[in-house]
């Protein structure tokens, strides 16, 4: 199965953030994956709209945007004109989740769920059939450079193996996401992998080189 590899646009260097958009892309990513964090859902700041509408604009691959905030529904048109493709957001944090979702789409964007890891099957399984994607936590959303959650794990199989009996969503995975995990998760039948700084960014390689060599996991 294909990988899907998303570098996580808040580790970039924002100094150079043209160059990096184009090396990224030249390197062989999927999907550029901006995180949006309101400073109260979790306890962080993310990346701003100026930041988010130049990436959208710039890329030639798709970007997602994962709404890390609270009234998500608010701002599903805002940032659907801005190019964000895909749209996550957190049914933890929605009360109508399922209207939201269905914004997402209505608003022509991919519609998905980000789960946190306190999060079980259960209690989203009713959401799946609106759902493109499902992107598990394995850390807890707000920060970079956490480490793996293991009992998340098993979570990864329950959601792979539901995954035909609800239309088919791709499965992903932010937070934490090494080399070792890539692998792992890929034959269980995880999808895409957001890559920050546990695989991809401030290493001494080429991001080419880097993403052949995940490729090849």
């Amino acid at each position: 199965m294909e990988k899907l590899l998303c570098p996580s646009m808040m580790c970039a260097n924002f100094a150079s953030l043209k160059k990096e958009i184009k090396d990224l892309e030249e390197g062989g990513i999927d999907i550029f994956h901006l995180d949006v964090m309101d400073g109260s859902f979790v306890p962080n700041f993310g990346m701003g709209l100026q930041d988010i509408e130049y990436i959208c604009k710039t890329a030639i691959k798709p970007c997602d945007v994962h709404l890390m905030i609270e009234n998500p529904s608010k701002y599903v048109e805002k940032f659907a004109s801005l190019g964000a493709k895909i749209i996550y957001i957190h049914p933890e944090i929605d009360p109508h989740a399922c209207r939201t979702l269905q914004m997402i789409k209505d608003a022509g964007a991919k519609a998905g769920i980000a789960i946190n890891p306190g999060t079980s099957f259960e209690t989203v399984k009713d959401l799946l059939h609106l759902c493109d994607y499902v992107m598990l936590m394995s850390v807890n959303p707000g920060f970079a450079g956490q480490k793996y959650l293991d009992f998340v794990t098993p979570k990864f199989k329950k959601f792979v193996d539901e995954a035909k009996n609800y239309g088919g969503y791709d499965v992903m995975i932010d937070g934490a996401c090494s080399p070792e995990k890539i692998e792992m998760l890929s034959k269980i039948g995880v999808k895409g992998f957001i890559l920050g700084t546990s695989a991809l960014f401030g290493k001494d390689k080429s991001y080419q080189e880097i993403i052949k060599e995940l490729r090849g996991l």
